[in-house]
């Protein structure tokens, strides 16, 4: 088993990956706010644990968890006259909740770097 093939360490690139993309779309949901006809849009995504191996898990019995995200554009709304909804005070406040998202990610995996270097001084 390689040292960094953990489940863990796994999941936490997968979010990396998603919350660096979801900080695109914010931005550029931000820096759209005044384009007439521009729809905002959301980056959903959650954690989805496959109840079926697949077929690289059936012969090692390992189940995977994959993270899955779809891109959703607001078509609903129109906050303002020229067709444009972007709300700036909600992009501002998602784009803090990502940072404070992607901060907690990184930090999980330097305690798990931690870990790692105390087991090995042990040795």
């Amino acid at each position: 088993m390689a040292l960094f093939d953990t489940t863990s360490f796994r999941i936490a690139e997968q979010g990396l990956n998603l919350l660096t993309k979801q900080q695109a779309i914010i931005a550029q949901n931000i820096a759209n706010v005044d384009t007439p006809d521009y729809k905002c849009k959301y980056l959903y995504f959650a954690g989805v644990l496959k109840e079926k191996l697949d077929e690289s898990g059936r012969s090692t019995g390992k189940k995977r968890l994959e993270l899955a995200s779809v891109i959703h554009t607001d078509e609903t709304t129109a906050d303002q006259p020229d067709g444009n909804n972007v709300d700036s005070d909600t992009q501002s406040a998602l784009f803090a909740k990502n940072a404070l998202q992607y901060e907690a990610l990184i930090n999980q995996i330097n305690s798990e770097f931690t870990m790692m270097r105390a087991a090995m001084r042990k040795s």
